[in-house]
C-alpha cells in the first residue's frame, strides 16, 4: 500500500498497520512522519523500542532476532529500522523479504529511507515491504506547491493568510521547508489564532533562505530572472566566492552547449544528457533551455563568462558582482530561439 506523508495523519486514525516504510528527500517530513508513527505505536501500546542502524557490516540476523525477543515487561514492541544509503544488497534484500514473510502479530516495524530511485522502487525487497504493510512517500515540496503546503500548517495553528501572504513566505524561505517550518512556528508564537495579514507576516519573517550555487543555475536555466537577482544576491551576502559562482555558471552554459552539439549531431538524447553528466531534474531544465537558447548566444555568454574571469584575477577592470548579474539575467530575461 502507498500513501503520500500528507494522508499519513488520518491514516493513522484509522488503525496500525503491521509495518511502515518512510522514504523522500524532505528530512522534515521523513522526522515528522517517523515522529507521528511513534506516537500511535505508543497509544497502541507498543511501548518497548529496538532502533537498528544499517552501516557497513550490520548483521541482518539481528533484524529477525530484534522482532522475536520481546520484553519481560511489554508485550508489544515497535523495531526502528534505519538505512541511510537506502542500499540493502543481495543479503539485505532477502533478508528483508524473508521479514516480510513472518511478522509478529505483537512487533510493529517502521523502517526509514532516503529518496530511492526507479530501480530500487521496483525491486523485490521494496515490493515485498509495500506489500506487508504501508509506504510513505515523504519528498520535497515543489516551489508551485509551496504555498498550499505553508497554509496548512499555519491552519494546524488555527491561523490563515491570504494568497499573497502565502507567497511572500513561501519566497522568502527560498523553498527551504525546514526554514518555512521555523518560520510558521514563529508566526504562531507572535500572533493569535485567526488571520495574519501581510504586514504581521513581514514583520515575523526574516530571509532565513540557505541560498546555494546549483539554485542559481536552476533558476538561469528556468529563465527565472526575479529569482537569479535574488539568489544571486544572497550568495554575494553570505561571503560565497566569486570564483565558485562563475564556475557554477560556466558550468551550465558548457552543459547546454554540449546537449546541443550532441542532438545536433544526431545522438540519441539519453546519450547526450549522460556525457554531458546531467541527472534528475537538471535534464529537464537543460533540455528546455537548449531549446530556448541559440548557440550565438550561448558561445557569447561563454565569452563574457571568460571575460569575468579576468576582472577576478586582476587582469581586466570591471565589478564581477555586476557582470555575473547581467551574465544570468540577460539569459533568463531574453531567451532566443535557435
Amino acid at each position: 500500500m502507498r500513501i503520500d506523508s500528507g494522508r499519513l495523519s488520518e491514516h493513522l486514525k484509522a488503525g496500525l498497520k503491521p509495518l511502515y516504510v518512510l522514504h523522500g528527500d524532505a528530512p522534515l517530513i521523513l522526522v515528522e512522519s517517523a515522529d507521528a508513527i511513534r506516537v500511535a505505536a505508543r497509544k497502541g501500546g507498543f511501548l518497548e523500542r529496538e532502533i537498528l542502524t544499517v552501516e557497513q557490516g550490520f548483521d541482518w540476523g539481528s533484524l529477525l532476532d530484534a522482532s522475536r525477543s520481546l520484553s519481560l515487561f511489554c508485550a508489544q514492541k515497535l523495531v526502528d529500522l534505519r538505512i541511510p544509503s537506502g542500499k540493502v544488497g543481495v543479503e539485505g534484500g532477502q533478508a528483508l523479504q524473508s521479514y516480510c514473510e513472518s511478522l509478529q502479530p505483537d512487533v510493529l516495524t517502521l523502517i526509514t529511507l532516503p529518496k530511492l530511485d526507479r530501480q530500487t522502487l521496483s525491486s523485490k525487497w521494496f515490493e515485498a515491504l509495500e506489500k506487508a504493510g504501508v509506504s510513505v512517500s515523504a519528498n520535497t515540496v515543489e516551489r508551485a506547491a509551496l504555498p498550499e503546503w505553508i497554509s496548512g500548517r499555519l491552519a494546524r495553528q488555527n491561523q490563515q493568510a491570504d494568497r499573497e501572504t502565502l507567497q511572500f513566505i513561501a519566497d522568502s524561505v527560498e523553498g527551504n521547508l525546514l526554514a518555512a517550518h521555523q518560520e510558521i512556528q514563529k508566526i504562531g508564537l507572535l500572533y493569535p489564532e485567526g488571520k495574519i495579514s501581510f504586514g504581521d507576516a513581514k514583520n515575523a519573517v526574516l530571509d532565513v533562505a540557505r541560498y546555494d550555487i546549483f539554485q542559481l543555475g536552476e533558476a538561469m536555466l528556468g529563465f527565472d530572472s526575479v529569482r537569479f537577482a535574488k539568489i544571486l544576491e544572497g550568495l554575494k551576502g553570505e561571503g560565497v566566492a566569486e570564483t565558485l559562482v562563475l564556475w557554477q555558471l560556466t558550468d551550465e552554459i558548457r552543459a547546454m552547449i554540449r546537449v546541443k552539439a550532441g542532438m545536433k549531431a544526431g545522438r540519441p538524447q539519453a546519450q547526450v544528457l549522460r556525457e554531458a553528466r546531467l541527472w534528475g531534474t537538471r535534464q529537464a531544465l537543460v533540455l528546455r533551455a537548449c531549446r530556448q537558447a541559440g548557440v550565438r548566444l550561448l558561445e557569447e555568454m561563454l565569452l563574457r563568462a571568460a571575460q569575468i574571469d579576468q576582472m577576478i584575477k586582476g587582469l581586466r577592470k570591471g565589478n564581477v558582482w555586476d557582470e555575473l548579474l547581467q551574465l544570468g539575467v540577460n539569459f533568463a530575461a531574453q531567451p532566443k530561439n535557435g
